[in-house]
């Protein structure tokens, strides 16, 4: 597996993923292997076959590595730790905080992380409305499949600091979203992603509060 996870790396032509050392490669591999024997008890994913995880939730995950700006960033509606646990693996120097409503994921994702000895994440079960003690601290929003821009915006608001950013990973091109995007905040950038193994488009919409200077 860990021959066919160098293998998808190096189709998505990122020099930061392909320089992931043989640790952080060996590391994901575990987490595969965790998320498959736990998906059999807690059903946490509707993917069931190992391989298919590597391509649909770890490569999906980490092609928004090369885009984070920042050192402390929050993944809002994690589900089994996505793209929040993969990011973390592969930037042991950000923290991450993983976010989500359900007992079972935060279970597994402590888990995970007690037995691969990942440090820089912190799993926590709550609504985004109600997570408040960490207001305006945190460089990055992350969501991944969670709502739209405008939900993901007026739920998570209080999350990054002045200058901080949200980044939701999209699938098809989210024209109809963009339109109806509040005056409050701005497109920094949208980015069709390549990543290889899986059909269909994914893009990244990053975006900043309409007064931040960035």
């Amino acid at each position: 597996m860990k021959a066919s996870l160098k293998a998808l790396l190096q189709q998505t032509q990122s020099n930061e993923l392909l320089s992931l050392d043989d640790k952080r490669l060996d590391l994901l591999v575990q987490l595969v292997e965790q998320l498959d024997k736990w998906n059999k008890a807690y059903n946490l994913t509707s993917v069931r076959d190992p391989k298919q995880m590597l391509s649909r939730h770890i490569v999906d995950s980490l092609v928004v590595s090369p885009f984070l700006q920042g050192e402390r960033f929050i993944d809002v509606g994690t589900g089994p730790g996505l793209p929040g646990l993969p990011l973390a693996i592969a930037n042991p120097d950000k923290a991450f905080v993983l976010l989500d409503s359900l007992g079972k994921r935060i279970r597994f994702i402590r888990q995970v992380c007690h037995q691969l000895n990942i440090t820089n994440v912190t799993a926590v079960q709550s609504r985004v409305e109600d997570f408040t003690e960490h207001s305006h601290s945190f460089d990055g929003v992350l969501s991944r499949a969670f709502a739209s821009l405008n939900d993901m915006l007026n739920w998570c608001g209080h999350l990054p600091k002045v200058e901080g950013k949200f980044y939701a990973l999209k699938g098809q091109y989210p024209q109809q979203e963009l339109d109806e995007l509040s005056q409050q905040y701005k497109i920094d950038q949208i980015q069709r992603l390549q990543v290889p193994g899986i059909d269909g488009e994914r893009h990244i919409v990053i975006i900043s509060p309409a007064h931040s200077s960035s």
